[in-house]
């Protein structure tokens, strides 16, 4: 199955294709904004790279989210455009998810939420035990205890130091590295792409009206 993905919900925007599980190209440039003006130029090198016409791919695997608001709606309406064009599935995977297949084993993914939160999820050997949600910090750390313990634990985010203890290895990658998201939009069903939303914009409007 050739499967291109991208990622654009976190501080990168990250382009790959890949034929199974080998990576036929990959692109990644670390930015905070931007996105949209990069993406589609980032796809076309990487396309180009590969040696591929986008009419041979089978599938398109984006990042959903959580994240920043404006860069996931870049990456879901660039996968919905390009999958629909193509007439292939555009299937979702959660930035958490993304994240946390950095890592073997028991991974807590957590991104800064900013207001002294963070969006949380934990998983063992890539398999979730909790939903994705936001959280106070405070009570993120006691949840990650709990799954804890005394097992060794990887954090893995921009919120993951938010959350360490002393004995804890910790990543933080700009964004989520679209290779994995590829891979894991390849075993997934192919449902339709939809952002996942868990908490409301920061940004509003004259007279306070959220967008």
């Amino acid at each position: 199955m050739l499967v291109f993905a991208l990622d654009t919900c976190l501080n990168a925007c990250s382009v790959a294709v890949l034929d199974g599980e080998r990576v036929l190209a990959h692109a990644c440039e670390a930015m905070t904004r931007g996105h949209q003006e990069r993406l589609a130029p980032i796809a076309q090198a990487v396309m180009a790279q590969a040696g591929l016409a986008f009419e041979r791919l089978d599938r398109i695997g984006a990042t959903v989210g959580p994240g920043s608001f404006t860069g996931l709606r870049v990456g879901v309406a660039f996968a919905k455009g390009l999958g629909s064009a193509l007439s292939i599935p555009a299937v979702g995977v959660g930035t958490l998810e993304a994240l946390a297949a950095e890592a073997g084993g028991l991974v807590a993914a957590a991104i800064d939420a900013r207001r002294e939160q963070v969006y949380l999820q934990v998983f063992a050997d890539g398999h979730a035990l909790m939903a994705p949600g936001v959280l106070p910090v405070e009570a993120a750390h006691a949840r990650v205890a709990e799954f804890a313990m005394d097992r060794p634990l990887t954090l893995v985010g921009s919120g993951a130091a938010l959350l360490a203890r002393a004995a804890d290895t910790i990543l933080a990658p700009e964004g989520c590295d679209a290779r994995r998201v590829a891979r894991l939009a390849a075993a997934k069903a192919a449902t339709p792409i939809r952002p996942l939303y868990l908490r409301a914009p920061d940004a509003r409007l004259p007279g306070g009206i959220a967008p």
